[in-house]
């Protein structure tokens, strides 16, 4: 008699460890710098920003073993996943995590910022031109497997800017920034044309449409950083944002009705990047109202964080994680 072996039972977890992890270190850093930025209004933020900070540098010491280990134990795993469609944009989160992790660092050590930046910056470089050497190779790509995940190599580039541009290295700063932002543009026109002319974005894959938030709000911070002023063309930036958080917030009752999965931590970083804006722009500006956007942000980012914290512990308890698709 033969017996029946589950294949998921077989598979071991970390050949199935996936890439898009780094984005729960993306949302952790996110938080720890929305405190941050909130702390000149609200002190008590301080202490929180502190402990969720290295909380995060934690979590993706343990991310990044476990990865490395599947590099070298499932290099097949490991390449399967630079040619998947989606997964292809994010290993660009393993670089964002370390500029974020950069950028909450430099009140605290600067010199091990400036160190992390650096090799940071210099990951990021790198696949930000191998992901999109990628896109525009001999394979094509079916319009149906865009997703605003495609965004992240582009949000990647004006990260570096806010640490950057405080560690002195300007004009790499404005390098970064140049390409978030002009690919921003491009990806923004692609998306839209797939969002409204093409089948609608898999539900498992829903949630990644709250990145369309990111670019605008993260761009915002680093141009105000290089430029230290609030120009017209950093309102236009913020309003961008608030823009596009309004048409996600009507799309709040469909997010609400699908089971949860690791894409779901999209919903993390770009909260986490609109409240900063809001703070910087109060800041900067004496804007009491922007000072109020800013905190309503921030609480329901910590509540978004909860829910994903206990989320993703519940489906790693029920081995919902690191199975084969």
């Amino acid at each position: 008699m033969t017996e029946t072996i589950d294949p998921n039972s077989a598979e071991p977890k970390l050949k199935h460890f996936p890439v898009p992890f780094f984005a729960v270190v993306m949302g952790i850093m996110g938080l720890t710098l929305a405190l941050h930025a909130g702390a000149e209004a609200y002190p008590v933020l301080a202490g929180a920003s502190q402990v969720i900070m290295w909380a995060g540098i934690v979590i993706f010491t343990v991310i990044a073993v476990f990865y490395i280990a599947k590099f070298f134990k499932y290099p097949a795993a490991v390449q399967a996943e630079w040619n998947h469609p989606v997964r292809l944009a994010f290993f660009p989160a393993i670089s964002i995590s370390m500029l974020l992790m950069a950028t909450a660092l430099l009140a605290h050590a600067p010199e091990a910022a400036r160190g992390l930046w650096l090799i940071g910056a210099a990951l990021q470089g790198v696949l930000t031109v191998a992901v999109i050497s990628g896109w525009i190779s001999h394979r094509s790509f079916e319009v149906g497997q865009l997703t605003p995940a495609w965004f992240i190599p582009a949000v990647g580039n004006v990260v570096a800017p806010i640490a950057g541009a405080r560690l002195g290295y300007i004009e790499i700063s404005w390098l970064f920034f140049s390409t978030g932002v002009i690919f921003w543009v491009i990806l923004l026109t692609l998306v839209f044309n797939r969002l409204i002319f093409h089948n609608p974005i898999p539900g498992k894959l829903y949630p990644t449409l709250v990145i369309l938030i990111a670019p605008p709000a993260v761009a915002f911070s680093a141009y105000v950083n290089l430029t230290g002023q609030v120009d017209p063309f950093a309102r236009i930036l913020l309003n961008a944002g608030y823009l596009f958080a309004i048409l996600i917030l009507v799309q709040v009752p469909k997010l609400a009705k699908l089971p949860f999965a690791l894409p779901w931590w999209a919903l993390s970083f770009p909260v986490a990047a609109l409240s900063i804006a809001s703070f910087s722009f109060a800041r900067m500006t004496g804007s009491a109202a922007h000072e109020m956007i800013g905190l309503v942000i921030l609480l329901v980012l910590i509540a978004i964080m909860a829910g994903l914290v206990y989320r993703t512990c519940l489906a790693i308890l029920r081995n919902e994680i690191c199975v084969p698709e």
